[in-house]
């Protein structure tokens, strides 16, 4: 079997592949990147969580300010 000049450039390309590959997955970076990533989910997750709850409390005080206003008026 007599190999192409475009099959050899095929197979070291799939070979240029798997070295990267090879080269992602001993790279510790990428874990790193989806361990802050996951950090700073859960972060906006609790800002949310704080920013709802406190959002209904304001809510719930402006709301009995706005009564009693309305109704000391003369």
């Amino acid at each position: 079997m007599v190999l192409s000049g475009r099959d050899l450039d095929a197979m070291h390309s799939g070979e240029k592949h798997m070295k990267n590959v090879m080269k992602f997955l001993k790279n510790k970076s990428g874990a790193t990147a989806i361990e802050y990533g996951l950090i700073a989910a859960l972060i906006a997750v609790a800002v949310i969580g704080g920013v709802t709850a406190l959002g209904e409390n304001a809510n719930t005080t402006f709301t009995t300010v706005a009564d009693e206003m309305a109704g000391a008026a003369p």
